[in-house]
């Protein structure tokens, strides 16, 4: 029995459409957009918020907690409702929820009824959400996207959060500097659209069915290793990764990588911060980091085609430890930035490697669960890392001596990777039977 993509390819008959018109693809992008906008947006303008109503930093770092505790506190349970339930009323649901969240603040604060522990709900609601949504969308592309078009698909969706990145806080200083709910009341609009488009997603019906009793761990379709069917609990996600050399290793790496990288980005800030680099300078320069991811993302399709895997996974490596190392010698600012720019550029590439081979070869039933624990790993990265970031400068004495340790750090992850079999032999994706 082939996956699910293909029955899909063939029930539709003929050649596969170009992404460009893959109707239900551009519903999932676009539906998954106007999320990562709206996070983007409600990251800047609930500090905002919360300062304009004289709130300490106390509960600056309340609201910014509960974010990240929703978030990892959900993400692996949400991975096994993505496989359980319908996706599409999954999703439905969530962007219908966080209508009524953001709804409920900007009418709050037009009837001047603000209170901090509002704001808590709904930042712990939009933290929730967020992480039932992300599992469901990345479960859900296979179904939509034909194993040809995956690489592109995976790749195009790569650039998504770049372009929020870059949009959604001018956009969220902006509307809060018109009018204090207007971010809010945004976000409560791009949701509602979001659920709009979601009613005309068409997603393939039976897939739990079909692979709930599939899969071991080396993805022979037989039971697993212990004898439980693949669409178990929870537990099952975790065993699919453990079992899963390349998917194991890949997962590790990534998670060790996004850790320092998230440690150097502090880093860097506290450097900026010693050299009294101007707040527009400081700007550009963190804008480099999205312009970068950006532009990765719009060709990691063309590379993903024409570089071998292993190249792409132990080049974006070793560019990363060389990067950090030269940001201990240029000037801070906005050389420091086009460094940040290069790194940028070849994380999507290395997202795409790595995504499409999950998703190719993970089956159906497990792909919710095996992207929650994804979630739960590199959640897990960007919470520690900041922290560890914070710690590097303090122990190292100065912002230089932290880029150097961070440098280190990823020169070591570059040493391992490269010893690593698994990376150095890293598979190029195909079809295969669930």
């Amino acid at each position: 029995m082939t996956t699910a993509p293909t029955r899909t390819a063939a029930a539709r008959g003929g050649a596969a459409v170009p992404l460009s018109r893959n109707r239900d693809y551009n519903i999932l992008w676009s539906s998954q957009l106007m999320s990562e906008l709206a996070m983007e947006v409600a990251a800047v303008a609930v500090p905002l918020l919360i300062l304009a109503r004289h709130g300490s930093p106390l509960q600056l770092g309340l609201a910014s907690s509960a974010l990240a505790a929703a978030h990892m506190v959900a993400v692996v349970p949400a991975g096994m409702l993505a496989d359980r339930w319908d996706r599409r009323a999954l999703m439905l649901c969530c962007q219908l929820l966080r209508v009524l969240g953001m709804a409920s603040l900007a009418g709050a604060l037009l009837l001047d009824r603000y209170a901090f522990w509002h704001v808590l709900l709904v930042v712990v609601l939009e933290g929730f959400l967020g992480s039932v949504f992300d599992p469901a969308e990345h479960a859900a592309l296979p179904q939509v996207v034909p194993p040809d078009q995956l690489s592109t698909a995976v790749a195009r969706n790569a650039a998504r959060p770049y372009v929020a990145t870059l949009v959604g806080p001018g956009v969220a200083g902006f509307l809060f500097s018109a009018l204090p709910l207007g971010p809010f009341l945004t976000n409560a609009v791009m949701f509602a659209l979001s659920s709009v488009a979601l009613c005309f997603l068409r997603l393939p019906r039976g897939r739990a069915a079909a692979g709930a009793d599939a899969a071991d761990a080396n993805g022979s379709g037989a039971p697993d290793r212990g004898g439980e069917p693949a669409g178990g609990g929870i537990a099952a996600g975790f065993r699919w990764v453990l079992g899963q050399p390349v998917i194991r290793t890949t997962m590790a790496w990534m998670m060790v990588t996004n850790l320092v990288f998230s440690a150097l980005l502090i880093v860097l800030l506290a450097l900026s911060g010693e050299d009294r680099v101007g707040p527009g300078e400081l700007g550009l320069t963190m804008a480099c980091f999205g312009a970068g991811g950006l532009l990765g993302g719009l060709f990691a399709a063309r590379l993903h085609a024409v570089a071998r895997p292993p190249v792409i996974l132990l080049g974006f490596t070793w560019t990363a430890a060389l990067g950090a190392a030269l940001m201990a010698v240029v000037p801070t600012g906005l050389p420091q930035g086009a460094l940040l720019a290069v790194m940028a550029f070849f994380a999507p590439l290395a997202n795409t490697t790595v995504l499409t081979y999950q998703l190719t070869v993970t089956p159906d039933a497990l792909r919710g669960r095996m992207s929650g624990v994804a979630g739960f790993c590199s959640g897990g990265a960007g919470v520690a890392g900041p922290a560890l970031g914070g710690a590097l400068t303090g122990l190292a004495g100065g912002g230089t001596a932290a880029v150097l340790l961070c440098a280190g750090c990823l020169a070591l992850v570059a040493l391992a990777a490269t010893a690593s079999p698994t990376l150095r032999r890293f598979p190029a994706p195909g079809p295969r039977a669930s």
